[in-house]
């Protein structure tokens, strides 16, 4: 009775190696077939164990068949390692597995068709580069087939954030500037700007901006710079296409405004709409500074040419521009800001022959805002000033201009804000000719993709002209498009 239940222990332990060797050896089958392969191995050599057991209680019988303990362990050994693949199988499915936005045909769930079909001698047998294509596309989620071309997470992990802003804008009333304004009316209707605006972080030390702007005059690539943040000391460097950091207004685009059109000051003294944007690198830096205080410092150099400011006669005419800025939190919900810009450049001199003439513009701009956190929080307020000053020089002889605005917007409900402005300004080239300014906006957000607003502008020009306007913007936006500077 011993031999025979020896002999029948052999039976079932060859038959459950060569179980094994039939799932080792089958790498084109499917994820579901190999894991109901394993679980039928397991479950035999679970059968096995019982008689393991039995025949293991016997010590004469173990003694005198030292190989068939042998094999016992082995094959022990066996499962242990087919469980952990189990394991291994599964967490390479799961972190594998990617939603497919397309519907997948599903495989049938009949017993039929799970069943395997072990091939015969005349199939011929598929090229391991086929093969291997092939386990790669069952190794997705059960019953789906591979979606090659289509939008995932995957291919949309290297293209950039885009956006596209519009800017339109209509305007009513009598508005004849003098020849020698600067400021201009607008049409009665234009798409005075389309920007498109693409972003990305490049890689863990760097991150790209681009804003190009379509308008009717043409297109313009109004920012383009990439912005280097872990260098050392603390420091962060762009180089490329940017606004210059003089002041508040020049550094925002238009759809960042709270008004429709820009100030006084800065259509005379600093460039209008493109204001101090060039070409060249910057560096910036936060300072050591007394508790509570934020303090940063920028320095940034450029090729020379911004407009009617700055116009380079040679290479070496670089312009310059300085910013120190200065931030504090008052109480919970109210914060100051204030900064002052130095900025110094070559001109035309307005003659046709090169000098070696110079502008330099100085600049004061504070801000106050207010915004209670924990009530009335659909009310806020902001208010902002400037003051510019102008020294160019000029044939025949230098001009020293002023400027200033000083505004006020408040929000007074979820979705509306009301504002007033106030301007005053010289001319940079006729510091003799003073131009007087007032505005008042109304704006409303339906949502943080668009905005309505409307804005009375009236304008006393220095040739006892008056100007007034009825202004009409819509603002709105696609896509994603970052933050700008606080």
């Amino acid at each position: 009775m011993e031999e025979i239940m020896l002999a029948f222990h052999k039976t079932r332990c060859a038959f459950l190696e060569r179980w094994i060797q039939f799932m080792t050896n089958a790498p084109k089958r499917s994820w579901r077939m190999k894991k109901a392969i394993l679980a039928n191995t397991i479950s035999i050599a679970l059968l096995c164990a019982p008689f393991w057991g039995q025949q293991a209680s016997a010590p004469q019988a173990n003694a005198q068949n030292p190989e068939l303990e042998q094999h016992i362990r082995e094959l022990e050994d066996r499962v242990i390692a087919l469980e952990g693949k189990i394991r291994t199988m599964e967490s390479e499915k799961a972190a594998a597995a990617q939603p497919q936005p397309a519907q997948s045909t599903a495989q049938p769930e009949s017993g039929t068709a799970a069943q395997t079909t072990v091939p015969s001698p005349a199939t011929t047998v598929p090229s391991p580069q086929i093969a291997n294509e092939t386990q790669a596309g069952l190794a997705n989620a059960a019953g789906q087939l591979p979606v090659y071309g289509g939008s995932s997470a995957a291919a949309k992990a290297l293209n950039p954030d885009i956006s596209v802003i519009g800017d339109f804008i209509g305007a009513a009333g009598g508005n004849t500037a003098p020849p020698l304004a600067t400021l201009q009316p607008f049409p009665s209707m234009e798409m005075h700007e389309s920007e498109i605006g693409l972003q990305a972080i490049i890689d863990p030390y760097a991150r790209g901006d681009f804003f190009i702007s379509f308008g009717e005059q043409g297109v313009n690539l109004e920012e383009g710079y990439i912005t280097f943040t872990a260098l050392p000391a603390g420091l962060i460097a762009k180089a490329g296409k940017m606004r210059s950091a003089f002041g508040k207004v020049n550094t925002l685009h238009n759809h960042v405004l709270p008004w429709v059109d820009r100030p006084l000051v800065t259509t005379n003294l600093v460039g209008g709409e493109d204001g101090i944007d060039d070409a060249g690198f910057s560096l910036q830096r936060i300072l050591p500074a007394p508790k509570g205080i934020f303090l940063e410092a920028t320095g940034q150099v450029f090729r020379g040419d911004s407009d009617d400011v700055f116009a380079a006669q040679q290479r070496s005419d670089v312009s310059t521009v300085e910013h120190l800025r200065g931030y504090r939190d008052i109480t919970e919900s109210t914060n100051v800001d204030i900064g002052v810009s130095y900025a110094r450049g070559h001109n035309n001199g307005n003659v046709t022959l090169p000098g070696d003439f110079i502008t330099q513009l100085y600049g004061v701009d504070a801000t106050v805002r207010w915004k209670p956190l924990r009530r009335s929080i659909y009310h806020s307020f902001v208010g902002r000033s400037e003051f510019i000053w102008s020294q160019r020089q000029q044939f025949p002889r230098e001009q020293r201009a002023f400027g200033m605005y000083a505004s006020g917007d408040y929000q007074f409900g979820r979705r509306w804000f009301a504002g007033g402005r106030f301007d005053w300004s010289e001319r940079s080239q006729f510091d003799n000719l003073t131009d007087k300014g007032a505005a008042a906006t109304l704006t409303y957000w339906p949502s943080e993709f668009s905005q309505l607003r409307g804005e009375y502008r009236f304008t006393r020009y220095a040739e006892n002209r008056d100007g007034n306007e009825l202004l009409m913007q819509l603002i709105f936006s696609l896509g994603a498009h970052g933050a700008h500077p606080f």
